[in-house]
């Protein structure tokens, strides 16, 4: 027989005969024993080029190892990429057999008898036969007289002697499937008890890879300009910190996930189809930035997608919601568009009237409320002059079905056994805080947030906008201390009081300056936490400012207070900026900030700057208003410095003014 490699090189290295090695002494044209592949055995084991017994209906192999014996030629065999994947998870499958098999076996060695002092070497009559081998037994052994030790050695051979180098680890023809390297993922779960109360379970998730950077050969010479390439791609700690693991789980979702994705399961009339579409691939991913951030996906599996399939009044928010982005983005004109608009939002309004009527279905009448005051926050320009109910008159209607509902009461007395928020309760509460400093009035569910605090206990805030909810605790005691000022319910001392003691509890949130790092690892990826620290920094700085603004006779030209603006646009770096960072998702602390800047401060440049890197995305929805707004306070404030009268110009004022009802979260 030819001892020349075969030609058909398309072909599997299963069905290509290897080489034979020549015995020692002996003449390269002398005749070899072929070794000679059993074309019968099952798929399974011919992918991972292991001897099969053939056994029926399963091989000894694939039964010990747990895989799924097939005779049958699968529909993977004939594809290179589903042979890689089907490799992987054969793989995977051994991986977690021999753990098991490992952690058996350490459960059962301490009831073993000890040795005797006559010692032996294990024969095979030492194993039961229940044990089944992982590998099936060699045909011939080295040690049997007449062995051929001219034929090549099968490849379990080597599995058994690591130092010996295998023909099918050097020889290409013999490598149609490189060995990759794997990834492990740990989970590990921590939770939090207070009092023997388990009060919040945390989730972390860390990845460990047998990836090794290849080695440097010692013939070739290094140059200093590789060494970033190693630092990036190799160097993954930041990306898979334990420090950055997130529980995915952690709203109560008023319903579960649809059962499919496809806009197809949303009934809609035809001529609306171009609004769904147009929600789902457009806007959705505007509405709650942070949210997507700490858990991938839920704000469209969790949250909308199920609302649009069971809530008719939802739906027809989302689609003027939709008609709205359209007509601010694409610059749409005509009755067309408007008639959308007004037609979604009357329909909306006419079926949470009927069915406060009936008085049913709470937590869909809630949602679709939630939905009418929030997503108008992400879509639409500051002068859109078609008609519409305030966002706080719409918020009273959420509050009654909120008490209804008995949120706060969940939120508080029954936390022992709610581990996870309810999430309207949580989107009503960011509404409840930041849209209580819009009017100047205490939030609705202080108490609870008081109480909450008082308890260190989570609502949710962190994970749905970013900022630590100790800290959203404490705005909410501002703006019932800025409301007790506007009604002349407190004298200044007292009111100085109050203003120091709210400080303190400030100082004690602040966290170490080295703790305040970019948001993004080395590779790219973000890392929800750190984010989370930042946002938490810029809106204690807001919380400082506005509760500075709070002093008795306090101006924007006291240095206190440009010390705090200059400090907040220092900070405003570690915050992502463009159409795919996070300045939306901080409208408050810079309206609050910004308010507070004078005609020279540096922060009305880096919002110039911010304003610009975002392109048109700056003119809709929250942003805009807020950009709006400063404009025009800084307008008057600027003027009444220049003629010297002195007044102070506050932002509730401008807006009263100019009849904007505005809600800048």
């Amino acid at each position: 027989m030819s001892t020349q490699p075969s030609a058909q090189t398309g072909k599997s290295a299963a069905m290509v005969a290897p080489k034979a090695a020549p015995a020692k002494g002996s003449s390269p044209k002398a005749a070899t024993k072929m070794h000679r592949r059993s074309r019968s055995g099952c798929f399974t084991c011919r992918l991972r080029r292991k001897k099969c017994d053939e056994g029926k209906s399963q091989c000894k192999a694939c039964k010990h190892l747990g895989l799924k014996c097939e005779y049958k030629r699968p529909m993977w065999w004939s594809n290179n990429e589903q042979r890689k994947q089907q490799k992987e998870t054969i793989k995977n499958i051994i991986k977690r057999t021999k753990l098991s098999e490992k952690a058996t076996q350490i459960g059962t060695s301490h009831v073993e008898t000890p040795p005797g002092l006559s010692h032996s070497l294990p024969t095979s009559a030492t194993y039961s036969e229940a044990t089944v081998r992982t590998r099936a037994p060699s045909v011939e052994s080295q040690s049997s007289p007449g062995y051929d030790f001219n034929q090549p050695l099968s490849n379990d051979y080597y599995d058994f002697h690591p130092h010996i180098a295998s023909p099918y680890d050097t020889d290409p023809h013999y490598q149609p499937f490189p060995p990759t390297p794997y990834e492990v993922d740990i989970k590990t779960e921590r939770q939090m008890y207070v009092n023997d109360i388990p009060t919040r379970r945390d989730s972390t998730i860390s990845t460990f890879s047998t990836y090794q950077p290849p080695s440097a050969q010692p013939n070739l010479h290094s140059f200093p300009e590789d060494e970033w390439i190693n630092q990036d791609i190799y160097n993954t700690g930041d990306m898979f910190s334990a420090e950055e693991g997130l529980d995915f789980d952690f709203f109560d979702f008023s319903h579960g996930a649809p059962q499919t994705s496809q806009q197809a399961l949303i009934q809609v009339d035809e001529c609306d189809r171009p609004l769904l579409d147009h929600f789902i691939d457009n806007v959705l991913r505007l509405i709650f930035p942070i949210l997507e951030v700490n858990q991938h996906g839920s704000a469209r599996s969790e949250v909308v997608l199920p609302a649009l399939e069971s809530n008719k009044c939802y739906l027809h928010c989302c689609l003027s919601i939709s008609a709205i982005h359209l007509k601010s983005t694409r610059g749409l004109q005509g009755a067309q568009i408007d008639s959308d608009i007004v037609r979604h939002r009357y329909a909306t309004i006419a079926e949470l009237c009927e069915a406060l009527k009936l008085d049913t279905n709470h937590v869909q009448i809630l949602e679709a409320t939630l939905g009418m005051i929030f997503f108008q926050c992400s879509v639409g320009r500051p002068d859109d002059a078609l008609p519409d109910i305030p966002w706080h008159q719409h918020f009273q209607a959420a509050i009654s079905l909120v008490r209804k509902l008995e949120l706060p009461h969940a939120m508080v007395h029954d936390n022992n056994a709610r581990l996870h928020p309810p999430f309207n309760m949580t989107l009503a509460s960011w509404i409840d805080i930041l849209g209580a400093t819009m009017l100047g009035r205490s939030p609705e569910f202080a108490d609870t947030y008081r109480e909450k605090n008082q308890s260190g206990s989570s609502s949710g805030l962190c994970e749905l906008m970013g900022c630590d909810d100790s800290m959203m605790y404490l705005i909410s005691e501002i703006a019932c201390l800025d409301a007790l000022k506007a009604s002349d319910g407190i004298n200044d001392m007292q009111l100085c009081q109050l203003i120091g003691s709210l400080g303190t509890s400030l100082d004690t949130t602040e966290v170490p300056p080295e703790s305040l790092t970019w948001p993004y690892s080395s590779t790219g990826a973000i890392r929800p936490r750190q984010l989370s620290r930042n946002m938490t920094s810029i809106f204690r700085l807001a919380a400082r400012i506005y509760l500075c603004s709070l002093v008795p006779n306090k101006t924007k030209e006291d240095s206190t207070m440009q010390s705090l603006v200059d400090r907040f646009t220092g900070s405003l770096q570690l915050i992502p900026h463009g159409p795919d960072g996070f300045d939306r998702s901080i409208v408050w602390p810079l309206l609050i900030a910004g308010s507070q800047s004078t005609a020279n401060s540096i922060f009305r440049q880096a919002l110039a700057g911010r304003m610009a890197s975002l392109g048109e995305h700056a003119e809709s929805g929250s942003f805009g208003r807020m950009v709006r707004l400063l404009q025009e306070v800084w307008h008057q404030s600027d003027e009444a410095i220049r003629t010297g009268s002195g007044q102070n110009v506050h932002w509730r004022d401008v807006m009263q003014q100019k009849g904007w009802d505005f809600l800048l979260i």
